[in-house]
């Protein structure tokens, strides 16, 4: 019978060789913020991002008139021109992996087929005044809807183009749009300080109102549940809306002053808020109620928009003309 001290190695030599045979599980790693200073001959002005189909990420040029692509592997930068007057302000990919424009110097709707560059131009109906378009979100039939910020909301139908407006209730202020898992969409209002959702079928919006008075509400997401997050621009609130419970939660963010102007819920079910107060973007866990903090190296970054893919947020920076992304995987 071996001794106490030989059963001790021959159980470490069985544990150092179960450990040999058996892969070790990995490691989560913290999230990670990169960033590279867009190489463009001139000023773009970036604004919105939208991960593109082949790995790229394209973000609106507001300044320059253009469609950028920006490729993460090699750091380059392409521009595409949208037209005479183009100032961009929104970007998407669509269920067709075309890139979608809200533009507002030409008030229309612009898309760029991918990788061919095609540009096709979806104008507002003649004599509609000018929109300031903002944003769009492809609902659950595979069309698109917009707001401007002039107090309109529209819609492209794909299969026809055509294009429909509808003056929003309260008039001037609609901005963040998106879409729910069930092809829902809902709006927000910047100067009316509410969110909205739009019946498909009349184009017609129904008003929700926040607990918050004057909020400013400014970007809106979708949960995977369908829930509706909302950037309080004025309160410094991220709030979120269970449109079947009708029900509303707020939180502050931290800091002295803080001013949440973009927001989007990733894969995971992880909210991200940039805020301009704190030259940051946040990330809020809804299970632990806990704010995360990522603190720009550059003062002023700006973000006005977050999109990204899984294990990617996309973040552009207005205010130093960089692109930065944070992994997450």
């Amino acid at each position: 019978m071996p001794r106490p001290d030989r059963r001790a190695a021959l159980r470490a030599a069985a544990a150092a060789a179960l450990a040999a045979a058996w892969p070790l599980r990995p490691q989560a790693q913290a999230p990670r913020m990169q960033s590279w200073p867009l190489a463009t001959p001139r000023p773009t002005g970036i604004h919105d991002v939208a991960p593109a189909p082949d790995g790229g990420v394209w973000y609106t040029a507001q300044r320059s008139g253009h469609l950028g692509w920006f490729d993460p592997k090699s750091g380059r930068s392409e521009l595409i021109a949208l037209g005479n007057g183009s100032s961009p302000h929104g970007v998407i990919q669509g269920p067709d992996k075309a890139a979608w424009i809200t533009d507002g110097g030409q008030n229309a709707i612009v898309r760029i087929g991918w990788p061919d560059r095609e540009r096709r131009v979806f104008a507002l109906p003649e004599g509609t005044p000018y929109a300031n378009l903002n944003t769009c979100a492809f609902d659950g039939d595979g069309d698109l809807w917009f707001t401007g910020q002039s107090g309109v909301v529209g819609k492209v139908a794909v299969k026809s183009g055509t294009v429909t407006v509808k003056n929003a209730p309260r008039g001037r202020g609609p901005y963040g749009i998106c879409t729910t898992p069930s092809g829902d969409v809902w709006w927000c209002s910047l100067a009316g300080s509410f969110i909205a959702r739009i019946d498909r079928a009349s184009g017609e919006s129904t008003v929700v109102e926040p607990p918050t008075p004057g909020q400013g509400a400014r970007r809106v997401w979708s949960d995977s549940r369908g829930r509706i997050w909302v950037s309080e621009w004025n309160s410094g609130n991220v709030s979120v809306h269970d449109p079947a419970g009708k029900r509303w939660q707020r939180w502050k963010l931290p800091g002295d002053n803080p001013r949440p102007y973009a927001v989007y819920v990733d894969h995971r079910d992880q909210v991200w808020l940039s805020d301009f107060g704190g030259n940051s973007v946040l990330r809020f866990d809804p299970g632990s109620e806990k704010f995360e903090p990522f603190v720009f190296a550059r003062e002023a970054a700006n973000v006005r928009q977050i999109l990204g893919r899984s294990g990617e947020v996309w973040l552009p920076e207005s205010g130093t003309e960089h692109i930065s992304v944070i992994r997450t995987a």
